[in-house]
């Protein structure tokens, strides 16, 4: 029987691109080295198809070069484009992702935490229900839309200045009336401060405006009671409404059409997401855009930053506005 040929090694790429070892170690390190060297390394490691032993690599730099990724669910369209994304980014850096789906339960959070540790990843990036969450000391940890205090990095868009810019959207378009749909956790997160800049803009704009928020659980039968409460002579009080979610913007859009009435023609909504059909064809509904790539790549870079010290506690990125069907254009 034939003996296999061994796996080449560091070495053996040295030798086939007649360079010093450590200069095969720089290249595969990302270190930077001379242009002409660099190609002669990569041309070399392709010819003999090297493999890195990441093991090995690991035990030598005391890393598992894997990140632990905690989402609520994977059925989100939100929650799938920001995995993405992390992935993409960590992928780019040589890292590999632990994905853990949490299905909103806080225990559930804390067990997949405890995991985590035990695997020995280097970081956790986490968007988190669990206001009590516990992680040692040591293992870097950024939350998503949850400040959790100066010393857990937080990464959020801006959304304060996405629910005023959602009210300065539907004034635009003609809008004199405004409704605010939320549903969501009771739990203090940054996705409240939604509702505070919708409330703000209406106040500065003198446009008169009705709140309906109901809790994480409740029926959204709730939402269609209240929009049937302001129905009067085929006519709603308000002609625009803010959905704190693209999926509760198209949810209501559902809702109006079975009660007779016209979107955006007689009523025009705008959500909160960016969420596109497929995944990249056309947005859902108009909505306000979180910039899920940016977010994604500020949570790699916070994550795998060594001083983490010098990490800000809380990172705002801006949202922009599209069109998407259920407004004027």
């Amino acid at each position: 029987m034939a003996i296999p040929n061994p796996a080449p090694t560091m070495k053996d790429v040295a030798k086939e691109a007649g360079v010093a070892l450590g200069t095969v170690s720089k290249v595969i390190n990302g270190i930077p080295v001379g242009e002409s060297y660099r190609l002669k390394v990569e041309a070399a490691i392709e010819k003999l198809n090297y493999r890195v032993n990441s093991y090995a690599k690991g035990l030598k730099k005391n890393k598992t070069f894997i990140i632990a990724v905690m989402v609520p669910n994977l059925i989100n369209p939100f929650f799938c484009k920001l995995v993405n994304c992390i992935n993409r980014s960590l992928s780019q850096r040589g890292y590999r992702m632990l994905l853990c789906a949490t299905d909103y339960d806080p225990e559930q959070e804390q067990a997949y935490v405890i995991m985590a540790e035990q695997q020995k990843v280097d970081g956790i990036i986490c968007l988190s229900y669990n206001p009590n969450l516990q992680v040692t000391e040591g293992l870097p940890l950024i939350s998503i839309d949850r400040y959790f205090g100066s010393q857990i990095p937080c990464v959020a868009s801006d959304n304060y200045g996405g629910g005023a810019l959602a009210v300065r959207k539907l004034v635009e378009n003609g809008c004199k009336s405004l409704a605010f749909l939320r549903v969501g956790s009771k739990l203090t997160n940054e996705p409240n401060k939604r509702k505070d800049g919708f409330i703000n803009a209406c106040e500065n704009l003198d446009i008169p405006y009705v709140l309906k928020i109901i809790d994480d659980g409740v029926p959204h039968s709730e939402f269609w009671n209240f929009l049937r409460e302001h129905l009067h002579d085929g006519k709603l009080d308000f002609d625009g409404i803010f959905c704190v979610t693209d999926s509760l913007a198209h949810l209501t859009r559902q809702a109006l059409r079975e009660m007779g009435l016209r979107v955006p023609e007689d009523v025009q909504i705008i959500g909160f997401d960016g969420i596109r059909r497929f995944g990249d064809m056309e947005y859902t509904c108009s909505t306000i855009v979180q910039p899920v790539e940016e977010m994604a790549e500020a949570c790699v870079n916070m994550v795998l930053d060594k001083g983490q010290s010098q990490v800000p506690s809380l990172v705002c990125l801006p949202v922009t506005y599209a069109y998407g069907g259920t407004t004027r254009k």
